[in-house]
Formats: C-alpha cells, sequence, structure tokens
C-alpha cells in the first residue's frame, strides 16, 4: 500500500504551488521594474567611497565616562519602557482575549476582533507620534505606543491560544458544580500560561527593538539620544549609542531564548 507521500509524487507537481510561485516572482520582478532600483548607482565607485567616509566618521566611538553614564542611563530608560510596555500589554491582552476567543458570544467575539485589528494596524512609531502629542514627550509616551500596539498582538494571539484548547477540563469542572471563572481558573488557564508566557518574552525581544526606535519621535531612552547626536553630526557618540542598542539588544534576546527553552522542556 503506497504512502502518502508516494501517492503526492505519483500525482505530479501542485499546481496550486507553481501558479503561487510564478505570480510571487512575477510580482518581485515588477517590483523592480516599478521602483526603478539601480544596483550600478549604489555599487559604483563613487557610492562606495561615499559610505566609506560615512562609516569612517563614527570611529573611534565616545568612550568617555560621562557619557558612557548618560548611555547607560538611556539604555536603562529604554528597558524599562520595553518591560512595562510588554507588561501593560500581556494584561490587557488577557483581557481583550477572553471575549476575543468566543467565550461571550459572537457579537463580543466580533467586536474585540475589530478592536484588536484597530490597535496592531497602527504601528508603534504611528501610535508613539500620538502619545506624544498627547502625553508630551518621554518615556512615558513610549510605553504608551507600546502597550497600545502590542495589546492588539496579545490579545489575538492569547485568544487564539484559548481557542485551540481542549474543552474537556473546564467542561468537567462546571459539570461537577463550579463556577465559571474557577472553571477557566483551574481548567483552561494552566494550559495556556506557559505559552502566553512564551509569547510574552518574544514580544518583549521585539519592544526593546521598538523602544530604541521610538526615542526618534520624542520617546526618551537610547532613541532619543540617537537622534540627538546624529542631528549635531556627532557620529563618535552615535556610534556608542548604536553600540548599547546592540549590547542591549543581544542580551535581551539571549536571556528571554534561555527561559522560553526551559518552559519548552517543562512542558514537552
Amino acid at each position: 500500500m503506497s504512502t502518502p507521500s508516494e501517492r503526492a509524487r505519483a500525482a505530479g507537481p501542485c499546481l496550486t504551488c507553481l501558479l503561487a510561485t510564478a505570480a510571487i516572482a512575477a510580482a518581485v520582478v515588477a517590483s523592480f521594474v516599478y521602483l526603478g532600483i539601480d544596483f550600478g548607482t549604489l555599487l559604483g565607485r563613487e557610492s562606495l567611497a561615499s559610505m566609506g567616509r560615512f562609516v569612517a566618521e563614527f570611529f573611534p566611538p565616545d568612550l568617555s565616562a560621562p557619557f558612557l553614564a548618560k548611555v547607560g542611563w538611556g539604555a536603562l530608560q529604554t528597558l524599562a519602557v520595553s518591560a512595562l510596555g510588554t507588561l501593560l500589554a500581556m494584561l490587557g491582552g488577557a483581557v481583550l482575549a477572553l471575549p476575543a476567543s468566543g467565550r461571550f458570544g459572537p457579537a463580543l467575539r466580533q467586536a474585540a476582533r475589530f478592536v484588536l485589528n484597530v490597535l496592531r494596524s497602527v504601528p508603534e512609531l504611528v501610535w508613539a507620534t500620538l502619545m506624544v502629542l498627547a502625553a508630551g514627550l518621554g518615556p512615558f509616551a513610549g510605553v504608551l505606543a507600546l502597550v497600545l500596539h502590542t495589546t492588539g498582538v496579545f490579545g489575538r494571539l492569547f485568544g487564539d491560544t484559548l481557542e485551540n484548547l481542549p474543552k474537556a477540563p473546564e467542561r468537567a469542572l462546571i459539570d461537577g458544580g463550579s463556577g465559571a471563572v474557577a472553571a477557566f481558573l483551574y481548567g483552561s488557564l494552566p494550559m495556556a500560561w506557559h505559552q502566553w508566557l512564551a509569547y510574552g518574552l518574544y514580544r518583549w525581544e521585539m519592544n526593546i527593538r521598538a523602544a530604541a526606535v521610538l526615542g526618534f519621535v520624542g520617546a526618551g531612552g537610547l532613541g532619543q539620544m540617537l537622534y540627538f547626536h546624529l542631528s549635531l553630526f556627532q557620529q563618535a557618540q552615535a556610534a556608542t549609542v548604536i553600540g548599547a542598542m546592540f549590547v542591549l539588544v543581544v542580551a535581551v534576546d539571549g536571556a528571554s531564548a534561555r527561559v522560553r527553552r526551559g518552559l519548552a522542556s517543562a512542558h514537552a
């Protein structure tokens, strides 16, 4: 008796796959033609020399003790903005995930999904621009921007997790006389929380990068320092700030990945 893979090979190539690949290839070629990208100019001798001179201006970076102290404070502010924004977004996403998973009927499910779509369809940088106008310059605007966008992301991920959970444990508790809240807390939440935490850690990694960029619109942290020094053509100081961003992102990525691997092995 033939296996599914043998039957697939005997049936020949997938027509839909071939058509999709051809459509993607045509779209890529059309994009290059429409945008008029000139790689010859980009890789020309004059362009390469100009880029080389620009990069050389960043060396050596400013490693003076007073400036390193300022960069360290900016890195701490960026870390705090990303951590607080992610934590508050996890709480908001968990609240919206309940109706978004269909627990309170189809009408509330559609309404919650619409709100989540609106929140995450607006990029963090746009939210930050609006929050700077509303709350003023500084890290508070950055926190609000991350909370609004990331709540939309978490609400969708958490809601999908709840929808895919087996219903038997929670239903058994309800049939045994438990209340709806207790049944959720003891029947469904224990199966979902480790996946929620893994999503939270992964998104925190992304929010570290986002928090660094939000400073360009006045949301504080390393991004605001980088924008300030680049505006004044202080490339040596900008190089130090870029290096701090790299170190911060690598450190958070490594710590988060280690915790997520521990969660995965604990629930394997």
